[in-house]
């Protein structure tokens, strides 16, 4: 709601600016709205607001024209909806084509400071980045866990339906490292809180000391991992996407990969894969090779011939 008030505040303040108003604006105007919103300076440098931030917008202002044709005032949407394509016709285009960019993920020379920078953490912050990492997990999953979830015999997490995205439970694995990390992390819990039960990753400020960690918590602590790293394009989901297209590089089938991460849409799952050029490379060389040889069996019957 905060977004769809803000996205009309915008318009009202743009429609005053040409000395026009939202009754009487013209599709016309709305495309000058939109072409404002490319142009102006962003927030984080350069110009133009960033393509969601515009989607978001339009969102918002187009139930408030729909809410003014409703009540009589217009007659007609100025903001056009986009159509999916009807018997074999072309689709029609929104006023603003989406623009998809892919996850970042960093490469191995930016993982290695990303990891050195996380030997300055604490035991808890470090083993929620091995668990981040190894579990592929989501912020709200993460800082769900309790030590209930956890099957340390068979390096598994066990994740409830009601703290996952989907509302579907599912299991992970964690490694060595994790194991290790858990092991001293409990220790330490106990000798600071003296229980195990509840949350696992327990806060230690002195305004929420034994509290529940936080999402907000989570995100501030890849935050100063970023900025130490000098990985500004670090966030808590980076871990997530490294795991899964790590799974994809380990050679794994989309159908596994969607339901370690608990995708129901495996398109969902490829937007979280990204192979490098050379890994793409490879695996083009590699499933040619065989075709390849056999063309040029074939090719050779003509210098046989000559």
């Amino acid at each position: 709601m905060d977004a769809y008030g803000r996205a009309v505040n915008d318009h009202f303040a743009f429609c005053l600016t040409i000395g026009t108003t939202p009754e009487t604006a013209r599709p016309d105007i709305v495309a000058a709205w939109i072409g404002d919103m490319h142009q102006r300076p962003n927030p984080n440098g350069g110009a133009g607001l960033a393509n969601s931030t515009i989607q978001v917008r339009i969102v918002g202002v187009r139930p408030f024209y729909d809410f003014l044709v409703e009540g009589g005032i217009r007659e007609r949407n100025p903001v056009r909806r986009g159509q999916s394509s009807r018997r074999g016709g072309r689709p029609k285009q929104g006023l603003v084509r989406r623009v998809e960019k892919a996850p970042w993920i960093p490469n191995e020379h930016v993982w290695d400071r990303i990891l050195r920078a996380c030997e300055q953490e604490p035991v808890r912050n470090r083993l929620m980045v091995t668990f981040a990492y190894d579990g592929a997990l989501r912020r709200e999953e993460l800082v769900s866990l309790e030590p209930g979830d956890l099957e340390p015999a068979w390096s598994l997490i066990h994740l409830r339906a009601e703290t996952t995205k989907s509302k579907r439970a599912r299991e992970v694995s964690f490694g060595t490292t994790s194991a290790q990390l858990l092991v001293a992390y409990l220790r330490q819990r106990g000798e600071r809180f003296g229980r195990v039960d509840g949350a696992l990753f327990l806060s230690e400020s002195r305004r929420n000391r034994g509290d529940q960690l936080g999402p907000s918590s989570w995100s501030k602590i890849v935050t100063g991992i970023a900025t130490r790293a000098e990985a500004p394009q670090l966030s808590t989901h980076t871990f997530r996407h490294l795991r899964l297209t790590d799974l994809a590089r380990a050679g794994w089938s989309i159908d596994e990969i969607a339901q370690y991460a608990g995708h129901r849409d495996l398109s969902t799952t490829l937007k979280y894969i990204h192979l490098s050029g050379r890994e793409l490379a490879a695996k083009l060389h590699k499933a040619t090779c065989s075709l390849h040889a056999d063309r040029e069996r074939r090719l050779a019957a003509l210098v046989e011939a000559w």
